[in-house]
């Protein structure tokens, strides 16, 4: 199937691409999240998001091993296999759980197979490594798995600023391939990357995509405090989001939102979205989208001029 991009689309001529870190990625400001393939929604409508992702200007597509046990990665491979799409795509995965070499190895070889491909753009630890797991060991496997030339570059997940610092000093002085971006979470709600991750990133030129721009559909409008959950949303699929947003500050905020919407006429995920969009220090945004009304949404959301004094 071959997929031309749209000449209408005003998308794809106002999106931007911007360099990862000190890597020769240029990466599009909106990327892709494809956590939801295999999970929220099923693979007809998850190729449907893709193909109308990629017509309008998004190249970087991110998902990983644990997002339903493999699902998304194969979904995405399949795609790649049917569209013959995959050298217009900026592909990240991730990896999970055991980090000792053998399972990074392990971990590198079975993405592969599963994105049917053989090359991984960014391959990105899913969170810090465990105790169980010398933090030089797995550096230096990364730096392995880049030399045999199955990994073009290296990015971190879920992570604290020292934690960072700490792998760039390690990568540095034992000349292994370094990391060139981090992926934490960056919303309205959750700012906590703006006091030591955003400038840390700008000193060492990390690149920074931000994930759930609207903290897993927090922001909106669907939740009230005491309220109930909506059946077949992310809280309701994945409850543990509960404990990180579902407290007090966090409701008062979407209250917040919710009167500035009114006031302006701008839906509530507009302006969540256009903000993180607008934050200095974020080279690209993931969207996890559950049909390509969304993923426009996010595309209007980046040229959206909003006031944000109720803040």
């Amino acid at each position: 199937m071959r997929i031309d991009f749209p000449k209408d689309v005003a998308y794809f001529d106002s999106m931007h691409h911007v360099r990862l870190g000190k890597s020769d990625l240029h990466v599009s400001s909106i990327g892709l999240g494809c956590v939801t393939f295999g999970r929220e929604i099923d693979e007809p409508k998850a190729l449907e998001i893709m193909d109308h992702a990629l017509a309008r200007g998004i190249n970087l597509f991110d998902t990983a091993a644990a997002y339903s046990e493999r699902a998304s990665e194969k979904i995405i491979g399949r795609w790649f296999k049917s569209r013959g799409t995959r050298d217009r795509v900026i592909l990240a995965t991730k990896i999970n759980k055991d980090m000792s070499r053998a399972s990074l190895l392990a971990s590198v070889d079975q993405s592969l197979h599963c994105l049917q491909t053989d090359r991984i753009d960014l391959f990105q630890l899913h969170h810090w490594p465990e105790a169980a797991n010398p933090l030089d060991e797995v550096l230096e496997s990364l730096d392995h798995v880049v030399r045999q030339g199955k990994v073009r570059y290296l990015g971190v997940s879920n992570t604290a600023a020292w934690q960072l610092c700490k792998a760039l000093r390690r990568q540095d002085v034992k000349g292994w391939t370094r990391f060139e971006s981090v992926q934490p979470p960056y919303n309205l709600v959750q700012r906590e990357i703006e006091q030591e991750m955003l400038p840390l990133c700008a000193d060492q030129q990390i690149g920074v995509i931000s994930y759930s721009p609207l903290a897993a559909g927090f922001l909106s409008g669907k939740y009230r405090a005491g309220g109930p959950i909506p059946a077949g949303t992310r809280f309701d699929v994945a409850p543990a989001h509960r404990d990180i947003y579902f407290k007090p500050e966090n409701f008062a905020l979407v209250e917040r939102l919710r009167a500035a919407s009114e006031k302006s006429g701008i839906p509530m995920t507009k302006l969540a979205m256009s903000w993180v969009l607008k934050q200095k220090g974020i080279t690209t945004v993931l969207v996890g989208a559950r049909n390509t009304d969304q993923v426009d949404q996010a595309l209007r959301a980046e040229s959206l001029q909003a006031d944000f004094d109720w803040l």
